[in-house]
């Protein structure tokens, strides 16, 4: 039997009125636009932030930065982007008990706000404080915004993995300016320029880079208050019952099922695979970051970039994606792959991905390399994404339990923080004067990813049994 969001709460007359069932946001429930726009903003301040983070980390003290190593740098940095999705843990837990999704997702974009704001003094106390602070918002934010999206929709709608990628579009619109206007701030040396003839110290301009991505919280807060009621049926906390004065716990408090266990099961073994995903994906916030710093040739037509631009290529080519899959899986509808089907091509394009790279790697040997091996890069990397990011948000949402499904997405968002405690420790091998060693370093990560798509190819029929109804 097929799993379903929570069940919306009565609603008034009043906001009956206001929320009809007349799709009006590209063929979606209204509410989809406002969450849309929120996640946008809030994306484009954590992108932002982290476009320029290791670089701010490793830069020299006369630069403006922090003086760390390479190791030291990228461990902080997985420590960190771990933390941003450990916490959704427990962000689920306040959402479906204490606040409800709706209250938690604007305390946590409070908060988040702060933190890009204490980053944006030069301090190495407000720059520890931003990034906890950025942690805890996210957090509250991450999980129960996408639990919102699931909620839009009713029990078997079929729009609801074409919704999901349309949220994922505005996750990467918001990710593809953050890079230019956050990265040209922190390094763009016509900015640098403009604060020497203001009397400003240019070395300084990462903090403005910082700034930059509170402000894009504040403007994704703003949308988000203004649009509230059109969130109305969504995003409650648990009802809890009664019997005399001792609550029996949410809903009727009835336990799991087999089939709830056996789709419990399911969502764990993605789990796994997820982790791995996201251990090669977000290199490319901290390795490839560093690769294209250093050792890629940021130039097109005789024209310089600051290399945090590049970080906007796989938001763009989402961006340009997303439409083709989101219309490819309505218009397929039985006849599209099924979830695991959708995982398995997901590593298997990463981790071709990673193939692409090794080659580049060996010629580092010779010199800066061209940075069109990132833009093939990226591009499988985001095919790969595709087949997997969106429809796993999606997927969770349909095995989940009603009465877990804040739980459930905040455990699928541990496994993404454990990839991103993984990425940081592969970082931390990254030596920009040895191509033998940057070499091992992308050749086994395309080496594990392409096993692990093989081995998720062998699983796929044990884990359609487990889903039971569920595609």
């Amino acid at each position: 039997m097929t799993t379903a969001t929570p069940k919306p709460p009565p609603i008034t007359d009043i906001e009956e009125a206001n929320i009809t069932e007349t799709p009006d946001f590209a063929g979606h429930p209204r509410g989809l636009g406002t969450l849309f726009f929120t996640e946008l903003w809030e994306r484009f301040s954590y992108y932002g932030m982290r476009s320029i983070l290791i670089l701010y980390m490793t830069s020299a003290a006369a630069a403006g930065g922090l003086g760390m190593s390479v190791p030291e740098a990228a461990g902080l940095y997985g420590t960190y982007t771990m933390a941003v999705y450990l916490t959704a843990l427990p962000g689920g837990l306040i959402a479906d008990y204490l606040t409800g999704a709706r209250l938690a997702v604007f305390i946590g974009g409070v908060i988040i706000a702060a933190g890009h704001f204490s980053m944006a003094f030069h301090s190495t106390t407000t720059f520890y404080l931003g990034l906890g602070l950025i942690a805890i918002g996210t957090g509250l934010l991450k999980p129960n915004i996408s639990v919102m999206v699931g909620g839009l929709y009713r029990e078997n709608d079929p729009r609801r993995d074409s919704g999901f990628s349309i949220f994922y579009m505005g996750i990467n619109l918001g990710a593809f300016l953050a890079p230019l206007i956050v990265g040209y701030l922190a390094k763009g040396e016509s900015f640098k320029r403009f604060l020497s003839s203001m009397g400003m110290d240019p070395a300084k301009s990462w903090h403005w880079g910082f700034a930059a991505a509170g402000v894009g919280m504040v403007f994704g807060l703003i949308i988000y208050l203004l649009n509230r009621r059109q969130l109305a049926r969504v995003g409650s906390k648990v009802k809890t019952v009664t019997k005399g004065t001792e609550a029996t716990g949410p809903g009727t408090a009835a336990p799991l099922t087999r089939g709830d266990w056996k789709r419990i099961a399911a969502i764990f073994i993605f789990f796994v695979f997820t982790i791995l995903f996201w251990a090669a994906y977000e290199q490319k916030g901290a390795s490839l970051n560093l690769f294209a710093d250093r050792l890629v040739r940021t130039e097109i037509f005789g024209v310089t970039f600051p290399a945090p631009y590049l970080q906007s290529l796989t938001p763009l080519f989402v961006i340009m994606l997303t439409p083709v899959f989101a219309i490819l899986w309505v218009r397929l509808r039985e006849r599209q792959p099924s979830s695991p089907g959708k995982f398995t091509l997901g590593l298997l394009l990463i981790g071709l991905a990673y193939v692409l790279i090794v080659p580049a790697a060996m010629l580092t040997a010779q010199g800066r390399v061209s940075f069109w091996w990132l833009v093939g890069l990226y591009f499988l990397e985001v095919c790969g994404e595709m087949c997997l990011s969106p429809v796993g948000l999606s997927t969770v949402t349909k095995l989940s339990p009603p009465k877990l499904v804040g739980i459930m997405m905040g455990v699928w968002f541990l496994a993404a923080a454990l990839g991103n405690k993984l990425a940081g420790f592969l970082s931390s091998f990254f030596v920009s004067n040895d191509s033998w060693r940057l070499t091992i370093l992308y050749g086994g990560i395309a080496a594990g990813l392409l096993v692990s798509a093989g081995i998720l190819a062998m699983f796929t029929p044990a884990i359609k049994r487990l889903m039971g109804k569920v595609k």
